[in-house]
């Protein structure tokens, strides 16, 4: 293994050892609790722009395999492990971790006290930093990370999206033994692509829906002209990466599929951009929800739902003054879910698709059919 130097924003400089490729890369770097499902979270597209430290000592010991990817391919800056496992132990092993971020150009760093990374991070909040295997001159590497793009300002939508619009038609590797009691029917949606991972698209699929994948550059207009005809019930806002507010065009389309009160429900991304488009801006939490381990209370029923989350970003409390908050954050009482009282349309921060994850918030995905209208069927 190589050298690999590691700079700070807030002006810590620490040397550690590399795997995966080589290079200088800089991003953002926050934490991830999850104990399990390592594959599945650095192929969350929601992580674009960011190094992912996991608080989880030992990765890399399952492999990798193509089945698990949650998209097709990995946008985080890179990987930060306590200690990288080589050779791999698990019968639906493809390759080691190590192979796979050499493949997809993935800086992996290893053999560093994660530990007192995340309590930094916990301590000072998310922030940039920049990573290189080529040198290690503290003014060099300061320079780099002075000229890097920062969250706020990068849209990385065209970078993790779709091109173009394509039918999604798997289901949930499980969901033939699950308990959604919803037969297979023709109703189709509109599922906006800003990052979506493959898991909320096999579950939308699990409940009954057609699910048709569009590109986020798709116009309001032409979902409406759809809408109106009967050829979509609804639409659904996807999970993606970055700061909301720097999509104003997205916005603006989102507040026309309102106004015209068409169907909706928004995961993550999705939620916080809805909450936009009514007037009501995010803002950045200090080190964000990352891990599978999020108490969420669910005010309808009183019942606790541990939930699997990837975000840095909440919406505002003044929210309630348009729609029920219907879902709260036990750690910190941040919102996680509302109802708009005017509309058919619906959101949650956390990722009910829970991949990986428990399963506790499958059910909404069966909420989203039951308001989506039925397709009528061909004569």
């Amino acid at each position: 293994m190589k050298p690999i130097y590691l700079y700070l924003e807030n002006g810590i400089f620490v040397e550690a050892e590399s795997f995966g490729a080589e290079g200088t890369v800089s991003g953002e770097i926050v934490f991830n609790t999850s104990m399990s499902g390592y594959q599945e979270i650095i192929t969350d597209p929601s992580y674009a722009g960011q190094f992912i430290t996991f608080t989880m000592p030992e990765i890399g010991n399952v492999g990798m395999n193509k089945q698990d990817n949650e998209s097709r391919g990995v946008f985080a800056r890179g990987v930060i492990v306590h200690n990288y496992q080589p050779q791999p132990s698990n019968y639906r092993s493809e390759e080691p971790l190590d192979w796979f971020l050499k493949r997809h150009n993935i800086v992996g760093i290893c053999n560093i006290d994660t530990r007192a990374l995340t309590k930094l991070i916990r301590k000072d909040g998310a922030m940039m930093m920049v990573a290189s295997t080529e040198f290690s001159e503290y003014a060099k590497m300061r320079a780099v990370l002075d000229k890097a793009p920062r969250m706020s300002k990068t849209n990385f939508l065209g970078e993790v999206g779709a091109k173009k619009s394509f039918l999604h038609r798997q289901g949930a590797w499980d969901h033939k033994t699950q308990s959604y009691g919803a037969p297979m029917t023709t109703k189709r949606i509109a599922a906006m692509d800003f990052g979506a991972k493959f898991n909320i698209l096999n579950e939308l699929t699990a409940v009954g829906l057609e699910v048709e994948v569009v590109p986020h550059t798709t116009s309001a207009d032409s979902l409406i002209a759809r809408f109106d005809n009967g050829e979509i019930g609804g639409v659904f806002l996807s999970n993606g990466p970055g700061d909301p507010m720097v999509l104003q065009d997205e916005i603006g389309e989102i507040k026309k599929l309102i106004a015209k009160k068409i169907p909706m429900f928004g995961i993550c991304l999705g939620h916080q951009l809805l909450s936009i488009a009514h007037g009501y801006e995010t803002y950045k939490l200090k080190f964000g929800h990352h891990g599978g381990n999020q108490p969420v209370k669910n005010l309808a029923t009183g019942s606790v739902e541990i939930t699997s989350q990837n975000h840095n970003y909440s919406v505002p409390e003044s929210i309630a003054e348009i729609a029920e908050i219907t879902h709260i954050n036990l750690f910190d009482n941040t919102i996680e879910g509302v109802r708009y009282k005017n509309a058919p349309i619906f959101s949650v921060q956390h990722h009910p698709e829970a991949s990986p994850g428990p399963h506790e918030s499958r059910y909404l995905f069966r909420d989203f059919a039951a308001i989506v209208q039925p397709t009528p069927k061909a004569r």
